[in-house]
């Protein structure tokens, strides 16, 4: 991963309104937790450099130095709160971070690959599992992990067990979970016309209706005699 620097300042700005009229200056709000003093700092960042420094990165855990006063402070991106209509950054929290010590991260999986089930045998792909949680060095942290499913046959399943991440990435997520599977196509098809035995017996029902209804006609005529 490439690495991301982030200018920061801290904030004293705190309250909905106060916060607005930040936003309005061209800031976004955020807060870093602290790793070895403990508690949260509040800081600020400039709107565009951070946007600008986010192109290109779908992932919201990410490793990024934060540049606070000259001080570096290595920090990983928790959660980034978008403006609903604009989509913008409204919020940022960081957690600061050791470079030696492991984290535990939420990666995205990316399927890649057309299964053999779905090209030769008409099977449909679907994905279950779309995260996956793993301990890894901040540095090593991946915003996506790719997964080959190109192997998969029809009704067969890929498990978390089966993912090959490397030696980099510990798997937290249990093994037995299912993360994609190729299911054959359905026989049953909706609105289908019914099979040619049943469509016979239709007429046979309807016509000997109509006898006993004769039948029946012809006993009252017998009676009033």
């Amino acid at each position: 991963m490439d690495q991301i620097r982030i200018k920061a300042e801290p904030r004293s700005e705190q309250g909905t309104g106060a916060v607005r009229r930040l936003r309005k200056t061209g800031m976004i709000p955020g807060s870093v937790m602290k790793m070895k003093k403990g508690g949260t700092e509040l800081i600020k960042l400039p709107a565009h450099d951070f946007m600008m420094a986010m192109r290109g990165h779908a992932s919201k855990q990410l490793l990024v130095t934060l540049d606070m006063d000259g001080k570096e402070v290595p920090a990983l991106m928790r959660e980034m709160q978008n403006d609903v209509l604009a989509g913008t950054p409204i919020h940022v929290d960081f957690s600061e971070v050791s470079l030696s010590e492991k984290v535990r991260v939420t990666v995205p999986l990316q399927l890649v690959g057309e299964p053999v089930g779905v090209k030769l045998g008409g099977g449909v792909l679907e994905q279950v599992l779309r995260t996956i949680d793993v301990d890894c060095l901040p540095t090593d942290i991946a915003e996506s992990f790719d997964v080959d499913v190109s192997g998969l046959g029809l009704d067969q399943t890929l498990f978390v067990r089966d993912l090959k991440l490397g030696d980099a990435q510990t798997v937290v997520t249990h093994g037995e979970l299912a993360v994609a599977v190729v299911k054959a196509p359905d026989d049953a098809v909706p609105g289908a016309a019914p099979a040619a035995g049943e469509a016979a017996k239709a007429p046979e029902v309807i016509k000997k209706g109509k006898e006993d209804e004769a039948a029946a006609g012809d006993k009252k005529k017998e009676e009033k005699k």
